[in-house]
């Protein structure tokens, strides 16, 4: 969606100012939050493209008043709420208060390592040969839907060239609205940076995505 976290090549923000040494976390609670964040997924209830889509849904001046880990845990509320793990009363008052549904499983602390390891691989089969080989020129399409989408405002309506072909993936526009995993073959495109960013762009620049099939019209 054309949400607050779609920064690319939008003006305004300032240079981007990478922290040196920067560490994994800033505060202590920051830990809990990934760690609420992913016991939380782990029950079942939503998955990874769901709660991207949760994110990038908080109001614009919110999103950009909050930290990274702000962010995670106000899009985890919503998450909670919309599946009925928390009310509104709860979160007043900081504990249980409401009858909350039972989740489908609960990720026990001895089982973290594993799981984690484990990971949450989303590659899947695809029925249908791909579309696109290596070398192919392309054309993204220029959409701007109200949902998740994983192509980028800056990269829409662009030429460029498949430089390979990936596995087939779930589909994040479908999978995070409860439509189905709907896998679809992903390419790595490349573009020019003046394709990207126009007239004055450095010669010598050049920007990848990894884009699904559905994004891709033959250039």
């Amino acid at each position: 969606m054309n949400g607050p976290q779609d920064l690319g090549g939008q003006t305004g923000f300032g240079p981007v100012a990478p922290e040196k040494d920067e560490p994994y976390f800033h505060a202590e609670w920051e830990k809990r939050a990934l760690g609420v964040t992913l016991t939380a997924g782990a029950m079942g209830a939503w998955n990874i493209d769901e709660s991207r889509h949760a994110r990038e849904s908080l109001h614009p001046a919110d999103y950009y008043a909050s930290s990274y880990y702000q962010i995670w845990i106000k899009a985890l509320e919503a998450l909670l709420k919309r599946h009925g793990f928390v009310t509104e009363r709860d979160l007043a008052a900081g504990k249980a208060v409401d009858p909350a549904v039972t989740p489908k499983r609960v990720l026990k602390a001895a089982d973290v390592p594993a799981v984690l390891a484990k990971g949450g691989p989303c590659d899947r089969p695809v029925a249908t040969p791909a579309r696109f080989r290596a070398g192919d020129r392309v054309r993204t399409k220029n959409f701007n839907p109200t949902g998740h989408t994983r192509l980028p405002r800056y990269a829409r309506g662009k030429n460029g060239r498949i430089e390979a072909v990936r596995d087939g993936f779930v589909f994040p526009d479908s999978n995070a609205h409860g439509k189905g995993e709907n896998p679809q073959w992903v390419y790595t495109v490349v573009f020019d940076g003046a394709e990207i960013w126009g007239e004055g762009a450095d010669p010598t620049l050049s920007v990848s995505i990894d884009a699904w099939e559905s994004y891709l019209e033959p250039a």
